[in-house]
């Protein structure tokens, strides 16, 4: 009997991938929080999933020669720009630090509760196929 990877990790997988896409804009928020005119941007989280989990996570074009650039196509509509939380200040920044860096620690207490999750399948599975001694 075949076992299927799609089975055995089920939604984590695709999980796993919209929230590594969401701290890397996190990440980029703040990183611009001083940028004049940055508008910060969320991740419409429940439809990037639902992208993911229909193939159409991002892909990497194949590259056919060392000189090619490596192009990355990322889901449509996903990326939002955020609404502001605070007054502007004048710059047209819109990037407020505080809870950037609150959804971004959010975050990655979810990626990893989402790793911890996909570790017990794998430990299951490889009790179940009598490697729990290797």
């Amino acid at each position: 009997m075949a076992l299927s990877m799609d089975k055995l990790m089920g939604i984590q997988q695709h999980t796993l991938g919209v929230r590594t896409q969401r701290a890397e804009l996190i990440a980029n928020n703040i990183a611009n929080a001083d940028t004049p005119g940055y508008k910060a941007k969320g991740l419409d989280f429940q439809q990037a999933l639902q992208q993911a989990q229909r193939g159409m996570e991002n892909h990497k074009m194949a590259r056919t020669h060392e000189k090619h650039f490596s192009v990355e196509i990322k889901p449509q509509g996903t990326e939002k720009f955020r609404t502001p939380s605070q007054p502007d200040t004048g710059d047209g920044n819109t990037v407020d630090v505080q809870l950037e860096q609150n959804l971004y620690a959010q975050n990655a207490l979810e990626y990893e509760m989402t790793m911890n999750f996909l570790d017990g399948r794998i430990s299951g599975v490889k009790k179940a196929l009598g490697g729990q001694g290797r």
